[in-house]
């Protein structure tokens, strides 16, 4: 939904937009999009979802404004979500540069290709942060964004049916004020720390300590992996894996890798009844354990244990207007009713299926079902382990005669502790093309 829905009952909004997409085939391009919204019972009347505008030349691309992108790794219609981008808040204006689409490398044989991008931006949630917060509770504004990847893909489907592809995504949070208790904490913002948020590496004298003794912003990211086999053209397997980080500790292997997305795609060759198929099992209880200690001269040994997943001490967290940018079954802060912006349970075991198929030309339907068991933070434990369990159900009609016109109507449940018990249907009418 890339963060356009809403938690209130009784909800709706119309929405209009116009694209120009880029045209891959040729040396240069450009692209652009305004996608713009009425809403009713959100967090704000009127969204700017999506407003953008790009350029490619050759390999190279370049886009500035909001857009919506989906994590690289993940099925974005049947995937739980990406650990660090899932298309579960709203897209975060920036500038971003690289090489949008797999390139083959000269002189590999076509067996190697490489794409990336790095990016700066800034979030736009200053006011729902002041409107939702508690009195003392912690709330941030003029927040500064930095992400980058790199990702390599080994494939040559002429001679070999398997391929792998692999890389490192990282971001950041960085800059602006945030606001705890009852004082501000301004984060510098000059040029060097923009390359501090590009390297990460310890802050200046003018950041608190903790920013000084380790790395200036809220540094996460993520290594992923996919592998798979084409065993016809339309029948394929791939397995990925996703294993996510918010320091140095976890980065590299100064401890195991306990934690992570784990999943598996198959789409089937064509049938009318269904048409891919994925299942994933998500872990994120260790977090390199439940110790840490700060070296000092008196003791100098480091224990960096208790990353907590997604949360910040100077900042709000990795959200956006409330709703998590990773995975979203580690519940997002806009679910709180206590007003604090914050991941109330990041310690979770948690499985998803989904799937989908067309059981004629005209028909299409899909099915998202997940599981899990929350613990809490280390800093804060659940009670009692709680249980949530999420399912969406939704058909979608094209008729041949109304061309670019669709209509999906969409039933959605949650039950369990998280979230408590509440049920929903949405009807969607779409149409596309040259109105």
């Amino acid at each position: 939904m890339q963060g356009l829905s809403s938690i209130k009952k009784n909800n709706g909004y119309l929405r209009a937009g116009i694209f120009r997409d880029i045209e891959k085939d040729k040396r240069f391009s450009w692209g652009a999009g305004v996608d713009l919204a009425g809403a009713y019972n959100f967090t704000s009347s009127f969204i700017v979802q999506q407003l953008y505008a790009e350029i490619k030349y050759r390999c190279l691309g370049a886009m500035i404004g909001s857009k919506e992108i989906y994590g690289e790794f993940n099925n974005p219609r049947l995937s739980s979500g990406n650990l660090l981008y899932s298309g579960n808040a709203r897209p975060v204006p920036q500038v971003r540069v690289g090489i949008p689409d797999y390139t083959i490398v000269p002189h590999t044989k076509n067996w190697l290709a490489v794409k990336g991008y790095v990016a700066y931006g800034m979030f736009t949630d200053d006011n729902w942060q002041r409107d939702f917060a508690a009195p003392d509770a912690k709330r941030t504004k003029h927040i500064l964004y930095h992400s980058k990847g790199l990702f390599l893909k080994v494939q040559n489907l002429d001679k070999f049916p398997a391929w792998f592809e692999g890389g490192l995504e990282m971001a950041a949070q960085f800059g602006g004020r945030s606001f705890d208790g009852n004082k501000w904490i301004d984060m510098p913002n000059s040029l060097k720390d923009f390359l501090k948020a590009f390297i990460p590496s310890s802050g200046g004298a003018n950041t608190p300590k903790g920013e000084q003794t380790n790395c200036y912003g809220n540094h996460v990211g993520s290594w992923n992996a996919r592998i798979g086999w084409n065993i016809t053209p339309k029948w394929n397997v791939g397995l990925y894996y996703e294993h996510f980080f918010e320091d140095h500790s976890q980065m590299f292997f100064d401890y195991d890798w306990r934690d992570g997305l784990w999943g598996v795609e198959v789409s089937f060759p064509e049938n009318p009844v269904i048409a891919t198929l994925v299942y994933e099992f998500l872990y994120t209880k260790d977090q390199s354990g439940p110790v840490y200690w700060d070296h000092t001269p008196e003791i100098p040994e480091q224990v960096s244990g208790r990353d907590n997943y997604y949360n910040h001490y100077i900042y709000t967290g990795w959200q956006h207007w409330g709703m998590g940018i990773g995975n979203p079954l580690i519940i997002s802060p806009i679910y709180n009713r206590n007003g604090q912006i914050v991941f109330r349970s990041n310690r979770v075991i948690g499985h998803h299926l989904g799937f989908m198929g067309r059981p004629t030309k005209e028909l299409e339907y899909r099915v998202l079902l997940s599981y899990t068991r929350n613990w809490g933070t280390y800093e804060k434990p659940l009670k009692d382990v709680l249980s949530n369990a999420n399912g969406l159900f939704e058909i979608t009609y094209s008729p041949k005669w109304l061309d670019g016109m669709s209509g999906t109507l969409s039933f959605g449940a949650d039950r369990g502790g998280m979230l408590g018990h509440s049920y929903g249907a949405m009807l969607t009418l779409r149409k596309t093309g040259w109105l």
